[in-house]
């Protein structure tokens, strides 16, 4: 640290490179990982050209004579400061801090316990490292922050998974095995009783929450709700993981969760949506394009339709079902629906 206070205070940064926020933050980095960084990894870690990632390289080079330089085959090069190195830059600041409690609020929101948890636990620790005065001052700071991005007061209705299924699925899913489950199906609410599943993956968030995994029954991947299971046990035998299964491909074939054949989709925004419409990503495909009367038309490829038809019910008559007909059909459907119920 007193080297690079020196070097700041003479104005001797290599070439001249003066962001020190990111010579701070690329010192923490080197110094973080064990393999270190070469300058690839800067240019694309702080978007600059090789040109800045070689002065950004040379200054803290200077500032840190320490600064260790690994060979790879091939000729390319890393760098490394080793532990203890920066001292008192790597204490938490104060968005640090608020940024692991936002994350476990949101995590406990969405009903991953453990997670939460885990994060508490990181944030305690990282909190223990400042002297006691700091520490003291953060408390208040923290529950402004958390109150002014709406986090620890975020309404709206949540599942709520047992804390038991999400350590035994996180369990499976790191060790790579197979498990037996009791599942209860939501839409017909029969019990299918041990049910063999390789888990893949757990889609946790608002709204309900899903595990993705591949059924042995079926011989192919589905998703089975996380609060369908009633018993879940975890086997010695491993489960490999198909050689071909892409997880951001497969989600990105869906609206939301529900996995079914796709459609070209196009919705119409009235001019006064239109401007709310545009900050939203609807789909990972998704295509926007300003109408000349101030709408906004939003094409994309995907399947779930009943999932669609709920999300464009927030939007009320602000919004119109170009393509395709049968998701016009559904959200008509469902209007009439409702009309029957409150008529």
């Amino acid at each position: 640290m007193i080297g690079l206070r020196k070097t700041v205070q003479n104005g001797v940064f290599p070439m001249r490179y003066g962001r020190l926020t990111d010579l701070v933050r690329l010192a923490l980095q080197m110094q973080g990982r064990a393999d270190g960084l070469s300058l690839d990894d800067i240019g694309e870690s702080y978007e600059v050209s090789r040109r800045t990632a070689e002065r950004m390289r040379d200054a803290l080079r200077d500032a840190f004579p320490q600064i260790e330089e690994i060979s790879e085959p091939g000729g390319r090069k890393r760098w490394r400061l080793p532990p203890g190195t920066t001292g008192r830059l790597a204490d938490p600041t104060i968005d640090d801090i608020a940024t692991l409690h936002r994350g476990a609020e949101l995590a406990r929101q969405s009903g991953d316990t453990a997670t939460a948890d885990n994060l508490d636990t990181l944030s305690d620790r990282l909190r223990a490292r400042l002297p006691g005065p700091k520490r003291t001052r953060l408390e208040p700071d923290i529950a402004a922050l958390l109150e002014a991005d709406g986090v620890a007061l975020r309404p709206g209705p949540r599942e709520r998974i047992p804390e038991e299924t999400l350590n035994h699925l996180r369990q499976a899913i790191l060790a790579g095995v197979w498990i037996t489950v009791d599942h209860r199906a939501r839409a017909t609410g029969l019990l299918s009783r041990n049910a063999r599943l390789g888990p893949l993956a757990m889609l946790l968030g608002e709204g309900r929450q899903y595990l993705v995994a591949y059924s042995d029954w079926a011989k192919d991947i589905h998703l089975f709700a996380l609060a369908g299971f009633e018993r879940i046990e975890l086997s010695n035998e491993s489960f490999e993981r198909p050689a071909d299964f892409d997880l951001q491909a497969w989600i990105q074939r869906s609206f939301g969760v529900w996995q079914a054949e796709p459609y070209d989709v196009i919705w119409r925004f009235s001019p006064e949506a239109a401007p709310d419409a545009r900050t939203y990503l609807f789909h990972a495909t998704q295509e926007m394009k300003d109408e000349p009367d101030g709408s906004l038309t939003v094409r994309f490829r995907a399947g779930g339709l009943k999932e669609m038809c709920w999300h464009l019910f927030r939007w009320g008559d602000q919004v119109e079902v170009l393509e395709p007909q049968a998701l016009r059909k559904l959200v008509v459907e469902q209007v009439e629906l409702l009309n029957q119920h409150y008529v």
